[in-house]
């Protein structure tokens, strides 16, 4: 049989084209090209690539590789390297370029403002496009499992299980090496594990006293590889180590309005959410819908100060509750906070 016929590598080949003709006019990579290229890199915070020996790369083009990156989940700063030099529209977007991993990853680093005002400078590009109605908002909520176990979570009461048990493991060594009488295998085994316990009690004290001077909340927390998450319920009884990505959409085209990753969970969110909403928005007549996790009385009160219409789902009454006030079927579990 007969089959198509591949031309040979080592024949040279004259190209009648070049490499914007590589690219369709309809790709999205000319609208990342023509984003980036509007904005005031300096206005909104990039940091300057220092100057000595050769020259930096734009901070603009790391910016369209970035957004190229979000646009088509590659996250890895390696993976990004490789597409610079074999992917034809990040050689379009980026003239050929090809920076290494490390510049990238010192890119996102040095730069998260700035790249959360490139956010912004996009939403407000849609809403001058009249993409964004400001009618209906929704805000949700998102649980990002962080690199932290759990073992590594501490808070007082675990440490303080920690400590209880350890010290009940050195009494019952203590106990061990006096009825070894005179076996020096066993006594010397018995001191060891004692060393071995009051070194890791050290490391519990060491803990304990780094929560006891966290006074920024009742509970404090403390994760030993990744600081800034927390040990939170995700669904039901099911608990992890995480972080919260809150987020609000508007209702006309679905797009995202707002972002911001905490380590808190829903219930004091909603009125940060709507401040930063009024902003963006630059109008406080639009409505809000939240779920049951944003039902708190705090939050209703900010939403009433700052004039914005609020629906709120009714977190579930208890059995006791529900047989004293039964709320009719036809009623719906719905909290409002209008002005």
């Amino acid at each position: 049989m007969e089959y198509l016929q591949k031309e040979p590598r080592g024949q040279l080949t004259l190209y009648t084209t070049c490499l914007n003709d590589m690219v369709g006019y309809d790709n999205t990579v000319r609208a990342i090209d023509r984003f980036v290229d509007s904005l005031e890199m300096e206005k909104l915070g990039f940091a300057p690539l220092p100057a000595q020996g050769r020259p930096p790369y734009n901070p603009a083009d790391l910016l369209k590789l970035y957004i190229y990156g979000y646009m088509n989940r590659m996250r890895s700063s390696r993976r990004l390297e490789l597409e610079c030099a074999r992917n034809i529209e990040l050689i379009w977007l980026l003239g050929n370029l090809r920076p290494d991993h490390n510049t990238i990853a010192r890119f996102r680093k040095d730069n998260p403002k700035a790249i959360k005002r490139v956010f912004r400078a996009s939403v407000e590009i849609a809403r001058n496009h009249d993409l964004i109605g400001a009618v209906l908002i929704a805000g949700d909520s998102t649980k990002l499992r962080a690199q932290n176990s759990k073992k590594k979570n501490y808070n007082h009461k675990k440490v303080a299980r920690h400590l209880e048990y350890i010290d009940k493991k050195i009494e019952e060594h203590r106990q061990a090496l006096a009825l070894a009488d005179g076996d020096n295998e066993r006594e010397q085994e018995a001191e060891r594990q004692i060393d071995k316990h009051r070194a890791r009690r050290e490391e519990y004290r060491e803990i304990q006293q780094r929560l006891d001077r966290d006074t920024t909340t009742d509970n404090p927390q403390l994760s030993t590889s990744d600081p800034d998450s927390r040990h939170q319920i995700t669904r039901g009884t099911i608990t992890e180590v995480c972080y919260t990505a809150q987020t609000t959409v508007d209702a006309q085209h679905k797009l995202l309005v707002d972002y911001k990753v905490t380590n808190e969970n829903d219930k004091k969110a909603m009125g940060g959410m709507l401040r930063r909403a009024k902003s963006i928005l630059r109008t406080n007549s639009f409505t809000a819908l939240y779920d049951k996790g944003y039902h708190t009385g705090s939050e209703f009160k900010t939403a009433h100060d700052l004039g914005i219409n609020t629906l709120t789902a009714i977190p579930a009454i208890g059995r006791k509750s529900h047989t004293r006030h039964r709320t009719p079927p036809t009623m719906p579990r719905i909290s409002t906070t209008t002005t």
